[in-house]
Order: structure tokens, then C-alpha cells, then sequence
């Protein structure tokens, strides 16, 4: 799970396992260890009915209703979005990259434009 934060918005990106996982789960976290302190970000579902996200003792959840949380997980619905009166948030599937790079994607999900430039 990746997640990006950028002036007022919040991204988290999911692999393929990360989906599976919070399918059966209903819950996915991940820890950054900065060595003297962490930061931990956990994707959730929620019962309540708008997607939001809060930040408290150094862990960043986001809330995902449930009826948006099934559509997301069981469809090709790449992603899942709220933008509210501060925040900007957005769930995504995370896709392999076109260009090469470093980090492992061999759990990502195939990018449906690598069709295309294939054709």
C-alpha cells in the first residue's frame, strides 16, 4: 500500500494483495519506522456513509463506506473518491508503471494502457 500526501489531498494505492487482504479483512495497514518514531496508515471500512480520513498519535486512517468498499474490491472500479470541505481523498488500484522503474510491481495491477501500446 502507497500512500501520497499532497496539499490537501490524501491518496492510498493498493496492490493486488493489499485489495485481497482488505476484501477479507475489511481492514490494511502498513508502518514506516523512521528508527525514533513511526507512522503507521490503515485503510478501513466504516459503516458511515461519505469516505474521510483521520490523523491521530502518528496513524492516518482512511474510512471507505462499505457499499463503496464492495463495488471498489469486487469491479474493475479503479478507484474511489471524496472531496470534502479540507481533503481531497482518493482510493486507488495501484497499476504497473509504463516506464521502467526500480521498485517491485509484480503485484500491481496490469495497466490496462500497456494493452494499447501494444495494439
Amino acid at each position: 500500500m502507497k500512500v501520497r500526501l499532497k496539499a490537501g489531498s490524501l491518496r492510498y494505492r493498493l496492490t493486488q494483495s493489499d485489495v485481497a487482504k482488505f476484501t477479507k479483512e475489511g481492514v490494511v495497514h502498513e508502518i514506516l519506522d523512521f528508527g525514533d518514531d513511526k507512522l503507521t496508515y490503515v485503510l478501513q471500512r466504516t459503516s458511515q456513509p461519505n469516505m474521510f480520513a483521520t490523523f491521530k498519535n502518528n496513524i492516518i486512517t482512511l474510512f471507505v463506506p462499505e457499499k463503496d468498499a464492495d463495488k471498489w474490491t469486487a469491479t474493475e472500479t479503479v478507484g474511489v473518491e471524496h472531496k470534502g470541505n479540507q481533503l481531497h481523498l482518493l482510493l486507488e488500484k495501484d497499476f504497473t508503471c509504463l516506464e521502467n522503474v526500480d521498485e517491485d510491481q509484480s503485484d500491481n495491477y496490469p495497466n490496462p494502457l500497456a494493452k494499447k501500446d501494444h495494439e
